[in-house]
């Protein structure tokens, strides 16, 4: 081992990489390490130490002199190797800075990245497999114009960088940040009338050892290695700042940035998963751990971050105020949102994470969107996340599928759907919108295959079809797979149109999901989250005639106010003695109690109006009146009497 840097004393913060023109300052933090190594890497790939000191907070640091922005570099961190007590520290394996700008090496799973050994430290040295942290030049602040759009006015586009453009004619490197950010591009969503793109992870990850034994990849990205480091692939040899100019662009067309972000775990697994970062640089402080030292696994991932540990929530909360300051970031989905709420003594939603995420100047800015579930105990939390999240709504998903399949008894509940999920979400002061609506996402069917499939597809997993939704509530209609009858395609097509109608006139927060608007299909599974192939891509050739619908119905939804109120609607009467929402039978008159449990209704008329809470001051909007017909035929007498003084009625079913 050659002699490491000249080292100066550093100081407490901030943590991570800081360039200082004389040097490089380190710091990192470990409650439990008792000695901590700087590990610097020449372009030959030799290797340098020199530990960093400990000072107050538990951090570690150190102003390595005479280099700068491009060095390689990670940690060796020393101490107890006690599992049952949750210690796994393990000097062999070199460890990635979790506050590293930029990665570079393996983003791939290797024996030598083991850090267990049957409860004994693994003692093979991982340098030579590990990725490896970059120091970058330290971003200004981004100063681009932000779109700003209103939740309201918030139509989302759910995508894979790579799945969205590696097929696509005309794009230079496809499946990079530049190809998503290509004119082209860009106008195909102005064009559809989104104005958010929210991309699957971006943040490096890695790929699974399992995974590796099936020869297939870690594909969707939802096994995080680092929060702040774009995932290097998608960069394309450029460094983290193309992703910013990815963000200009998008800001440049008008259409916001949000993140999908995994803050619930990482891709360290269980303990018999790699020792890459967090596990080796102090295991009881970043992971959620049971008595006896092991994982407390409530993501069904291997693992869960203690998002109740300061060192944890600190962490989080850095890395999303640099994507929103230094990237220009507009918003984040955070997966399996439940996890973030979890504390010592349970579950909460003014857990300290959530209370930092809601009054913090930066952050509650910007959209925030939660997966209000994990597979925990009590993890299903639909409408249990405070203001300003907005959250998935599987339930709105579910309900239409049914709807529109046929099923008895469903159109309660779509009607409650419908108009924000009135029953969930209105509470707390929480907004129509906070209601985040979606017939289809990137973890199910796509629309395409909801009308051609009636089970999973899942073979190709390798996990003998037992992956994914097992309840699609999809219809193989005239028979499964593609079809080439002309009757049956038209079938197939009235459905998925009906589908997205039902989306985007609803209220709520509407998302659709990349490739819809091409009828694209993955040949049934439900499940791609390894299928790095045409199957988890976008088929940019299958039905080009669904994207004018899809554009017709968001500039109808933006000529129309009355689809997309903040206010919830319940029937209550304005100062003129109008009712906002008045639900109508066939026949012409009023809904009736009755009405709504015959298990058979298959037909919803909605007549919409401005919410009777909205002030006075609030803009007038042009009465509505919306039909959904899910039965073979209808004749239906449209309302001619004023419903306002019909003290029967029920708004609500």
């Amino acid at each position: 081992m050659r002699t490491g840097p000249k080292i100066a004393p550093g100081w407490e913060a901030p943590l991570g990489p800081v360039p200082t023109g004389e040097g490089v300052h380190f710091s990192v933090t470990s409650a439990h390490a008792t000695r901590m190594e700087l590990c610097l890497f020449d372009p030959e790939g030799q290797e340098t130490r020199a530990d960093l000191q400990p000072g107050p907070g538990h951090v570690w640091s150190g102003h390595a002199l005479g280099i700068g922005p491009g060095q390689r570099y990670g940690f060796r961190a020393h101490g107890p190797y006690q599992p049952e007590a949750g210690h796994r520290f393990n000097p062999a394996k070199l460890l990635l800075d979790p506050y590293a700008r930029a990665v570079e090496g393996p983003m791939i799973w290797s024996e030598a990245l083991t850090g267990d050994a049957g409860g004994f430290a693994d003692p093979r040295d991982s340098a030579a497999v590990a990725p490896r942290g970059i120091v970058t030049p330290i971003l200004p602040d981004y100063d681009g114009a932000r779109p700003h759009t209103p939740w309201s006015e918030t139509v989302i586009y759910e995508a894979h960088v790579k799945g969205l453009t590696a097929a696509r004619p005309g794009l230079a490197a496809p499946g990079t940040l530049s190809a998503l950010a290509d004119p082209a591009m860009l106008e195909h969503l102005r064009t559809l009338g989104v104005t958010a793109i929210e991309l699957l992870p971006v943040h490096a990850f890695l790929t699974d050892g399992f995974l590796v034994a099936r020869n297939l990849t870690n594909y969707w990205g939802y096994q995080t290695l680092n929060f702040f480091a774009p995932h290097p692939a998608y960069l394309a040899g450029q460094g983290p700042e193309a992703f910013r100019e990815t963000v200009q662009a998008f800001h440049a067309a008008g259409i916001e940035v949000i993140l999908d972000v995994v803050y619930n775990h990482t891709c360290e697994a269980d303990a018999g998963g790699p020792t890459l970062s967090f596990r080796g640089l102090d295991n009881a402080r970043y992971y959620r751990l049971l008595p006896g030292g092991a994982y407390d696994n409530v993501t069904g991932t291997g693992n869960a971050l203690d998002c109740d540990s300061p060192p944890v929530q600190r962490l989080i909360l850095d890395s999303l105020r640099y994507w929103v300051t230094k990237m220009g970031v507009d918003g984040f989905r955070f997966a399996l949102g439940a996890t973030l709420g979890r504390t010592a003594t349970g579950r909460s939603a003014r857990a300290g994470l959530f209370d930092a995420l809601c009054q913090d100047p930066v952050l509650r800015r910007v959209k925030l969107i939660a997966e209000p579930w994990d597979i925990g105990p009590g993890g299903y939390r639909l409408g249990g996340f405070p203001h300003p999240f907005a959250e998935w709504n599987d339930r709105f998903r579910d309900t239409a599928r049914q709807f529109w399949r046929g099923d008895d008894g469903v159109a309660p509940a779509l009607a409650d759907a419908l108009t924000g999920s009135a029953g969930i979400f209105d509470r707390a002061g929480r907004p129509a919108t906070a209601s985040v609506n979606f017939v289809t996402a990137h973890d199910g069917f796509t629309l395409a295959d909801l009308t051609a499939y009636a089970e999973r597809q899942n073979a190709a997993n390798g996990e003998d079809g037992r992956d994914g939704h097992a309840a699609n509530y999809s219809q193989a209609l005239g028979g499964a797979g593609p079809q080439a009858d002309p009757a049956t395609r038209a079938l197939r097509r009235r459905r998925m149109i009906n589908l997205l109608a039902t989306l985007l006139t609803a209220q709520g927060t509407p998302m659709l999901l990349a490739g819809d608007e091409r009828g694209n299909s993955q040949g049934g599974n439900n499940n791609t989250y390894a299928q790095d192939n045409p199957t988890g891509g976008v088929d940019w050739a299958a039905d080009p005639d669904l994207r004018e619908t899809v554009a017709a119905l968001t500039a109808l939804r933006r000529t129309l106010p009355v689809l997309r109120q903040t206010a919830f609607l319940h029937g209550k009467h304005d100062a003129n003695g109008q009712p906002d929402l008045t639900w109508w039978h066939e026949t012409g008159r009023a809904m009736q109690s009755a009405d709504w449990e015959v298990p058979d209704l298959r037909h919803l008329m909605l007549h919409l109006r401005r919410a009777a809470t909205a002030p006075p001051s609030a803009a007038q909007m042009t009465p509505g009146l919306l039909i959904l017909h899910a039965g073979p035929t209808l004749t239906a007498r449209l309302p001619t009497g004023d419903s306002s003084n019909d003290k029967s009625n029920p708004a609500e079913p």
